[in-house]
């Protein structure tokens, strides 16, 4: 028992020795874009706890070896044992890592459209902005109120539209749509270098041989159905024509 007494009587002149070593260490807690307020300082060796102020500011007891921990929910834990260069400084500055919550990778299987999202009802027509306008001059609305005609109120936009020309321009623009398409589909199938160096078209007409090509209709039809062996079939037969044209 008395054995047992010296030994905490030694302990606590230890502990006091220890405490009496130990001074005020001031610290900032610097984080990115964030409240450093609240952030958990404890100095494990004396199991000292204290949090920083809005500015991230903080003062705890310590001394050399004692290590410091920082923690807080939204941050990673990081320690530091403290060292009588790191003591020599006036503000021990502090910088933790946010953590950062990496989703898993998202793989869409299908192909998101307008469909798909229900926007536009499956099977609808979709139409190009020629087309939708040409629909929108020649067919009547029978929620219109420009006229009365038998069978109800009918608008009489499309009458009006097809004495003015407009109808006519609008199919002109539809068809200008239509050859831009197939232009673009043209160009994505067959690159001016196997022109040139395959078909033997001249450099400087290999332009007006693409307009040449899509003015043929059974070449359009395999662009449309999208039947690169019948359009490669074809387009050796058109570049045999258009080099006759140029010969003459």
């Amino acid at each position: 028992m008395r054995i047992y007494c010296l030994f905490l009587i030694l302990f606590g002149f230890n502990l006091s020795a220890q405490n009496a070593n130990r001074s005020i260490v001031k610290g900032r807690v610097e984080v990115v874009r964030a409240d450093a307020a609240g952030i958990y300082v404890a100095n494990k060796t004396t199991n000292d706890v204290v949090q920083t102020d809005a500015e991230g500011n903080f003062e705890i007891k310590a001394t050399v070896g004692d290590a410091l921990c920082f923690t807080a929910p939204q941050y990673k834990e990081f320690c530091l044992v403290l060292t009588a260069i790191t003591l020599q400084k006036e503000v021990l500055s502090v910088f933790l890592k946010r953590i950062v919550n990496e989703l898993d990778e998202v793989v869409v299987s299908e192909k998101v459209s307008a469909t798909s999202l229900g926007i536009i009802p499956k099977g609808q027509k979709v139409y190009t902005p020629a087309e939708r306008k040409l629909y929108t001059a020649t067919h009547l609305n029978a929620s219109a109120n420009a006229g009365s005609m038998a069978g109800g109120s009918i608008s009489a936009d499309p009458l009006l539209n097809w004495i003015s020309g407009r109808t006519k321009m609008l199919k002109k623009e539809l068809q200008i749509e239509k050859k831009e398409r197939y232009m673009r589909q043209f160009e994505a199938l067959f690159l001016p270098d196997y022109l040139i160096s395959k078909l033997k078209i001249p450099s400087d007409y290999v332009k007006g041989f693409e307009y040449f090509a899509i003015e043929d209709a059974q070449f359009v039809a395999s662009l449309q159905s999208k039947n690169k062996s019948m359009s490669q079939f074809l387009i050796n037969d058109l570049a045999i024509k258009y080099k006759k044209i140029l010969s003459e």
